[in-house]
This record gives structure tokens, C-alpha cells and sequence, in this order.
């Protein structure tokens, strides 16, 4: 699959098999998030690979916890539906920043496009976790990930074998280029 061929069929993916990835398949997706491009030539992501499913059911629940207590409406309703956060993924990967870079949030966005990237080109599922940043408010719960002490978390991406393969394309605003010649 060429890269627009993957850029173009890659879809967030929420429901996966129970099958765990082969290694050689994470590590292939995770050189692809190493290979990001990065301000000032930083590099200032880690990335921790959960597959213990013990962990993973904790990181679930005890988000899930924090969401409902949030005061947030959108968390709690999150929070109340009962729905997995992780979407029962085998296997999630923690992106954390270090602290001491200059642009944290970019390079590391930058790193989870190219993994998501990778997944698709691997036929492989995916999706950018944002509510697992209720698991990353405590502190007890950060320790649990074995990061080291300069970063911090920011995102998961849950990664999976694809139950089905996402039909129809995303609705995409095209009307958002300005051309000046």
C-alpha cells in the first residue's frame, strides 16, 4: 500500500480481535512513529507498549472512574455509557513528551500520525486515545507505566487486528485551501 493509498483508507478503529499482535508488527508501527519529523531535531517522545491485559483493564477502569467524577458533562456521559476506553484493544502505546522539549504536543502528535499511518499500511487497526488522560492525572497511576521520570504522557493509540474493515469515506470539509500565486 503506498503512503495516499494508507492516508486515504485510514479510519479510527474501535472494534477489534482478541489476538495479540505479532512483535515484528508493533515494532515496525512504532519505527514509523520514531521516524517523525520533530522541531530543532528533539525526538522528545517515549513510547511504552501495554499488553499486559490485567494493566490494560485498569487503565480502563480507573479512567473511567476519574471521568465520572471530572465535572465534565462530556466525560461523565462517557464515563456513564459504559464503554471501554482502550475499546478492548490488545495492545495500547502510551506517547509521552519530555518535559524540557520545545514543541511536545506537535512532535508527539506527529509521531501518533505516522504509527497510525503505519497500522493502516500493516492492515492493521488503530485509533488516537485522548480520554486516557484521565489515567494520567494521578500520579500513582502514571508510576504504573514505568516512564521515565523527564516525560510525560500525553495520548495512547490502541492498536488491534480489524474486525471489519471501516466502509465509506470520513466527512471531510474540502473548502479549506486558499491558493495565492
Amino acid at each position: 500500500m503506498d503512503v495516499f493509498e494508507a492516508i486515504n483508507n485510514r479510519r479510527s478503529v474501535r472494534t477489534y480481535k482478541e489476538d495479540q499482535l505479532k512483535e515484528e508488527e508493533v515494532k515496525k508501527i512504532l519505527n514509523a512513529g520514531i521516524m517523525a519529523p520533530t522541531a530543532r531535531g528533539e525526538q522528545p517522545w517515549h513510547f511504552t507498549v501495554v499488553q499486559n491485559e490485567k494493566l490494560l483493564k485498569e487503565i480502563n477502569d480507573s479512567s473511567i472512574d476519574i471521568m465520572s467524577k471530572s465535572g465534565d458533562e462530556f466525560l461523565e456521559a462517557v464515563a456513564k455509557s459504559g464503554r471501554n476506553i482502550l475499546h478492548n484493544a490488545p495492545t495500547v502505546i502510551i506517547v509521552s513528551g519530555k518535559e524540557s522539549a520545545s514543541n511536545i504536543q506537535a512532535d508527539c502528535s506527529a509521531a501518533i500520525e505516522n504509527i497510525l499511518l503505519a497500522a493502516e499500511g500493516l492492515d492493521i487497526g488503530a485509533c488516537w486515545l485522548g480520554l486516557i488522560a484521565a489515567f494520567f492525572k494521578v500520579e500513582s497511576n502514571v508510576a504504573k507505566l514505568k516512564i521515565p521520570s523527564d516525560y510525560i504522557p500525553l495520548y495512547g493509540v490502541s492498536l488491534g487486528y480489524k474486525v471489519n474493515e471501516e466502509e465509506g469515506n470520513p466527512n471531510r470539509n474540502m473548502d479549506v485551501v486558499n491558493w495565492i500565486k
